[in-house]
């Protein structure tokens, strides 16, 4: 019984100190929908295309929160009026909220949009880097209307993690600013 015991014993202790295999990196797969887009007009004086899936929240004065609730996300969009002489200050704010994130961020891409045939005109902020925000912009007509977007996730910002997220919702707002629009009020 001895000789049965300790032989189970060494044979455990052997196959126990073999070296161990070194493992593949798994990567995380993941997957969105394609994106469906459909018509936003509320009564504001824009409207844009917004993808199916997420959900509109209104929140006062034709700005509202753009909700992905499977990705922990929301895009801001706020409005403002423009008076005769605070657009300079206005797209002074724009970029100081895109660049309070440089503490965080690697690298800030700025992209100018143009779309003379609707009389929109704005900037595109990409953000790389563990920053709050990773997509940031502004649309305006010049005259009466100011209109920003933030990206924000409901998680402590780890870009590794969100950047799958991120590329995702950053067409969804690519699409927003291909297709705004001002309405005539």
């Amino acid at each position: 019984m001895k000789l049965k015991v300790l032989s189970i014993f060494s044979l455990f202790i052997f196959l126990s100190c073999t070296n161990p295999v070194p493992r593949p990196k798994a990567l995380l797969r993941l997957e969105y929908p394609v994106g469906n887009y459909e018509k936003f007009a509320p009564p504001c004086p824009y409207e844009f295309k917004k993808n199916k899936t997420a959900r509109v929240i209104n929140k006062s004065d034709c700005s509202f929160n753009i909700e992905y609730k499977g990705m922990k996300a929301s895009i801001f969009i706020t409005h403002k009026k423009i008076d005769e002489n605070n657009l300079d200050e206005l797209l002074r704010d724009a970029q100081k909220l895109t660049y309070e994130h440089v503490i965080k961020a690697d690298n800030i891409v700025e992209q100018p949009f143009v779309n003379k045939d609707d009389n929109v005109y704005g900037m595109f902020y990409k953000v790389s880097g563990n920053a709050a925000s990773q997509t940031q912009f502004y649309l305006t007509d010049s005259i009466n209307n100011f209109v920003t977007g933030s990206l924000y996730f409901y998680v402590k910002p780890n870009y590794d993690s969100i950047l799958p997220a991120a590329h995702y919702l950053e067409k969804d707002i690519r699409k927003i600013m291909e297709t705004f629009k001002w309405k005539k009020m």
